[in-house]
């Protein structure tokens, strides 16, 4: 299985998604806030040029509307575009990318456009990752159906491929509007913009394994991340590979060689050392990328990301 030439060639895609390696990447706002469902982000920016100087592989934006008090969560509390803006010019070489826009409650049209803007403004490091989305409270807000939202999160990514790869394109919508070949969407991404699924997104593995360009998945037994990773080679049908990825939640130790121990398949607790010998065997296992959130640390970000990057990124 190969990676396909547009994909090798992107500049975020190709520093994120490596055969036979295992990058690092950090969900907004890359630090810690335990004690809160919402961060400062007077250093939102600062920490961004770090994580880029250290070396990470890149920084997810999530899709948080509203605050829900029963998730107690917002993620960087920003909207994901805006804020994808201001790391663009923020930051030179690491990878941005989205974890996930929530495309049932969007309009493809105006995810097709942002996304290719931003690849565009980046030199290509823009990655589009779409999600389902995972709370009911906000459907009615927007009108919109939480049930069907599998069926309309593959329409919505069938017409954003449509518009950011065909001149003048033809689409017939369900969910969303139909396009006859009148109207083009500008600009166009100079190559194949990548899109990356986001959580389970409520598909089946067979449209994972031959839609995506790479699942990122969340509360992963470690056992399984072998398994999973053949699965989706088993599965493929057009030879194209496609990498694997999941996200962790990171309490990091002050003692560096404290033992990693995962809770719930998601929650990590460990020092730097600990947590480079966990990865390094899911690495083995055929993980490619691992985002990290550090919502449970409550050390200083400056201090969390270089110690990661000496004990973890270097070693890795």
């Amino acid at each position: 299985m190969v990676l396909p030439t547009a994909l090798s060639t992107h500049n975020g895609f190709s520093r994120v998604f490596k055969r036979g390696e295992l990058t690092v990447g950090l969900i907004a706002p890359f630090k810690g806030y335990p004690n809160s469902p919402s961060p400062t982000l007077e250093d939102l920016g600062e920490t961004a040029v770090l994580a880029d100087k250290l070396g990470f592989a890149a920084l997810w934006i999530r899709d948080v509307p509203f605050y829900d008090p029963n998730f107690g969560d917002v993620g960087q509390a920003l909207d994901p575009m805006v804020t994808m803006g201001y790391l663009a010019a923020k930051t030179e070489k690491i990878a941005l990318g989205t974890a996930g826009l929530v495309s049932p409650l969007r309009e493809p049209i105006h995810i097709a456009k942002a996304a290719v803007s931003t690849n565009v403004l980046t030199n290509d490091r823009f990655i589009l990752g779409l999600s389902s989305g995972d709370r009911p409270i906000e459907y009615p807000a927007f009108k919109a159906d939480f049930s069907n939202r599998a069926e309309r999160f593959r329409e919505s990514w069938e017409m954003i491929q449509t518009l950011i790869s065909q001149k003048f394109p033809h689409f017939m919508g369900k969910h969303y509007g139909s396009l006859h070949g009148d109207i083009d969407l500008v600009p166009k991404a100079k190559q194949r913009l990548p899109m990356v699924a986001i959580g389970r997104a409520r598909q089946e593995l067979d449209w994972l394994a031959n839609t995506a360009d790479t699942w990122i998945w969340h509360g992963v037994n470690p056992n399984d991340t072998a398994r999973i990773v053949q699965t989706l080679a088993e599965l493929n049908q057009d030879g194209n590979w496609r990498p694997f990825g999941y996200a962790n939640f990171v309490e990091l130790s002050e003692n560096r060689n404290q033992s990693a121990k995962l809770y719930n398949n998601i929650y990590l607790q460990g020092g730097s050392k600990g947590l480079l010998e966990f990865w390094q065997e899911q690495k083995e296992q055929g993980l490619v990328h691992v985002t990290v959130n550090l919502k449970p640390t409550s050390r200083p970000a400056s201090e969390v990301l270089q110690e990661l990057a000496e004990d973890v990124l270097a070693k890795l």
